[in-house]
């Protein structure tokens, strides 16, 4: 049974015109799967068809032909998005929200409580620098700064997939280099993590396989020393030699290819992912063409899982709201203190029964005439127009004797 968090089997992307003709083929035949707690490198040039890739396993493409599988469903599958981190190349977001409401309007999205999402806003913000603006609107955040904020997004949810797209642009070098420092945590704590980046430093420290794209095809895939390690030349480590040393090393290599020296290391020398990446391209340019172009703080807790079981369930039981008091003691009748629900309802009849019960019409004195006086009618409104109401039951006053001014200085 296959157990890989992503599953693309010849998967095949066509962008067509108006008259349904092929206009470009982003994406051919692509097969790759990416299994979990691994970090998995998606490389190419610009327009090799990364970013198609990454839409298609999100859902938001459909691919032309072939099959894509995320946890074990269609990417159409909305209960999916829930364990999905993502971080477009591109960072919409609202300019008229600073840090705080744009990360609290995410955490809303994924349903998480007002506790979770304010203690994780903290940590994200502190851990990314972003904690001394983050009451200014996003409009006024520099590229760097809005990629920052666009990490956060990513996280507020503690994914169990993370998408990153170009995650570093913008970033300076203090600022990538947490942000790999975050990735590598992420994938120690069992994170999967797809990296797509044309920073193929950055590539190279973090990934654990990787696949090259060009032309939409994949060229290249396997691990870093898979791809890196040289098959034509062997390096041999060894400690500190003085020159006669090194000269009777290299007689000896001449004659025999082995010495009894203090050796302590053999290996085969690697060549940078650059190097590679670049051979690949060149390669694959002779060959086809491309639609593309032709050349802070510490990691939050929730990220590094310092959470157990007791602190989560403890903080469960405190954000949960305490229990209505009894009717005797409250003063709110049997009927709504004893009702399920002693959160909104419980609110919204609160002051009402704490309010005193309004007092009964005074009764006037016995002096005042045999017969009891019919209580006093409430004073009219200031507000309301009585004479544009006296001229529509104008009939009615005449009956009762009753006139009224009209606003024109009529009397009806």
């Amino acid at each position: 049974m296959n157990d890989s968090l992503v599953v693309c089997q010849q998967v095949s992307k066509i962008f067509k015109d108006f008259w349904m003709r092929d206009r470009a083929r982003a994406v051919n035949s692509l097969s790759f799967e990416i299994r979990p707690r691994e970090i998995f490198g998606l490389l190419g040039p610009n327009g090799s068809g990364k970013s198609t890739t990454i839409k298609m396993i999100l859902g938001l493409l459909r691919p032309t032909s072939g099959r894509i599988a995320l946890f074990g469903k269609s990417p159409t599958d909305v209960a999916v998005k829930r364990r999905i981190g993502y971080l477009p190349e591109e960072s919409y977001l609202y300019g008229f929200l600073n840090a705080r409401e744009t990360l609290d309007y995410y955490g809303k999205l994924f349903e998480l409580d007002h506790r979770t999402r304010t203690r994780r806003i903290d940590e994200l913000l502190d851990m990314l620098g972003l904690a001394n603006a983050q009451f200014r609107p996003v409009r006024e955040y520099s590229k760097g700064m809005q990629r920052r904020i666009g990490i956060a997004q990513a996280l507020i949810n503690d994914p169990d997939l993370l998408i990153l797209d170009e995650p570093t642009t913008g970033l300076d070098p203090l600022g990538t280099r947490q942000i790999k420092d975050l990735i590598l945590e992420l994938g120690r704590r069992g994170k999967t993590v797809l990296l797509s980046s044309h920073l193929l430093a950055d590539v190279e420290d973090c990934v654990d396989r990787l696949i090259i794209l060009y032309g939409g095809t994949k060229r290249a895939e396997g691990t870093c020393d898979d791809l890196l390690v040289s098959q034509s030349r062997t390096s041999i480590e060894a400690d500190t030699l003085d020159e006669a040393t090194v000269a009777e090393i290299d007689r000896l290599i001449r004659q025999r290819s082995h010495g009894a020296n203090s050796i302590t290391k053999v290996a085969r020398p690697r060549q940078s992912l650059e190097a590679l990446f670049i051979d690949i391209v060149e390669k694959a340019r002779a060959e086809v063409a491309t639609s593309g172009a032709m050349s802070g703080g510490d990691t939050a807790s929730f990220l590094k899982a310092e959470e157990v079981e007791g602190d989560q369930l403890i903080s469960r039981l405190t954000s949960l709201e305490a229990p209505a008091a009894p009717a005797a003691e409250s003063g709110i009748p049997a009927t709504t203190a004893a009702g399920p629900d002693s959160g909104m309802i419980g609110s919204l009849l609160q002051p009402a029964a704490s309010e005193p019960a309004a007092p009964a019409p005074a009764t006037p004195p016995a002096a005042a005439g045999p017969a009891k006086a019919p209580p006093a009618e409430p004073a009219p409104r200031q507000d309301i127009d009585t004479s544009f109401i006296g001229g529509l039951l104008g009939d009615a006053g005449g009956d009762q004797g009753s006139t009224s001014s009209g606003p024109r200085g009529g009397t009806r």
